[in-house]
């Protein structure tokens, strides 16, 4: 590995160890969490030193940055994840590199996605405050949603994804979270996965049966300033 970047693999393995010592504690294999290292405002040399570390899953939330860096990349064998607010008018770019999107809240987005080339797996992001401002579906809507992605021929819908309000204890958060997961399951029985959990709360996401954490700077250190 180079020196371009030091102290990369050890807080990788840093994370990886804590999400393993959270799985244990829950009753779970450590091997049922899939681990997302997000890598906006990185450069695509930085994900290349994390895919010779073994990382397979890229988590971004740009879709310029993400599309650039996906195409660079080309070359390694990378599970790229859009995990930000998607414009609908780029959501048939970003089916081109994107293997899933976490961030889907509304039938348009679904309906520009839905002839794709190619199946993408589908996460529902839900709300879980009372800002209808933030990101994500209102959990009213959330059932017909999920119906709508499941009906789409080219989304394969995984299950449901949320960020925990800072204003709240991370633990009824992502309770209420895994209610909305049922739900879900009760459309399609497949879409069992739960993307939650972060650097600060991916412990608390992880024993309410979050299957996909999305952890960026305990890992890539700081970034670089917003380009």
């Amino acid at each position: 590995m180079s020196d371009e970047y030091p102290g990369l693999g050890d807080r990788l393995l840093q994370i990886k160890g804590g999400i393993a010592d959270a799985c244990r504690a829950a009753g779970r294999e450590p091997e049922s969490a899939t681990l997302i290292v997000v890598t906006k405002f990185h450069p695509a040399s930085l994900v290349r030193e994390l895919a010779g570390l073994g990382v397979v899953d890229v988590g971004e939330n740009r879709h310029q940055e993400a599309q650039d860096k996906a195409a660079e990349l080309a070359d390694l064998d990378l599970n790229w994840h859009f995990i930000g607010q998607l414009q609908t008018k780029k959501a048939r770019q970003a089916a081109r590199y994107a293997h899933a999107i976490h961030s889907i809240d509304r039938e348009r987005l679904v309906d520009s996605l839905a002839e794709g080339d190619r199946v993408i797996d589908a996460f529902v992001q839900v709300n879980l405050t009372d800002d209808p401002g933030r990101g994500g579906v209102s959990p009213t809507d959330l059932d017909r949603l999920a119906e709508r992605v499941a009906a789409a021929p080219a989304l394969r819908l995984r299950g449901v994804m949320a960020v925990a309000p800072l204003e709240e204890a991370p633990e009824s958060a992502f309770a209420r979270l895994a209610g909305y997961s049922e739900r879900v399951r009760a459309i399609e029985p497949t879409a069992t996965d739960i993307s939650a959990g972060m650097t600060h709360d991916f412990a608390e996401a992880i024993a309410a049966g979050a299957t996909h954490l999305r952890i960026g700077s305990a890992i890539t250190g700081k970034r670089p300033e917003h380009r």
